[in-house]
């Protein structure tokens, strides 16, 4: 990683440190209901929690698990901040969690599954992670087709209890996964695809 907090560079995408100068763009992200909507069923993250929770958090996390953690997602042209990737360390640091969060303006152009892929690949051959798994909730259907997209592979449904359950939880969640053993194929599927 670069002295300028830069994690990694896709054709469109800058991924790059979280710093505490970011609390009001992903207090804005947390705002729209609709990219809210299978997390917190559209209630926004409040200011306070993100200043005072979850950014402090996500910074300690970058030097107890070089090269894991949450990251911010800017255009690679323009420095527009676009929401945020994942890969979220295990305890031991040998899994990531794969995740994201996008603007609405920005869904549908490929971006997330572009960030997730380089993630992967970052996860793999990079940090040396055993496992890249992710997690969503059964009735999401764009998120679970990025992961598709992204190599992971549909593992189980489950189901956990929630004191105030939003619309979709009787579905259940899903679990993917891609394991290191798999990714040697996967990687060659994309690299073949980007031959072309």
């Amino acid at each position: 990683m670069g002295d300028d907090g830069v994690l990694l560079e896709t054709a469109r995408l800058t991924v790059r440190r979280f710093t505490m100068d970011d609390v009001d763009r992903l207090v804005a992200l947390d705002a729209d209901p609709v990219v809210m909507r299978f997390l917190t069923n559209g209630v926004p993250t409040p200011a306070g929690t993100i200043r005072d929770e979850v950014l402090p958090r996500l910074l300690a996390q970058y030097d107890s698990h070089p090269g894991l953690g949450r990251w911010a997602v800017l255009d690679r042209l323009t420095g527009e901040f676009l929401g945020w990737l994942a890969l979220d360390p295990s305890d031991d640091g040998g899994e990531g969690e794969l995740g994201y969060r996008l603007r609405r303006a920005v869904w549908g152009h490929g971006l997330a599954t572009e960030g997730a892929r380089a993630l992967v690949r970052h996860g793999f051959d990079t940090v040396g992670l055993r496992r890249v798994w992710a997690q969503t909730m059964a009735v999401n259907d764009r998120s679970r087709a990025v992961l598709a997209r992204a190599g992971l592979r549909y593992v189980r449904t489950f189901h956990l209890t929630f004191d105030d359950p939003i619309p979709g939880t009787e579905h259940g969640e899903v679990e993917y996964e891609l394991r290191r053993e798999d990714w040697p194929g996967v990687r060659q599927e994309w690299d073949a695809l980007r031959a072309r």
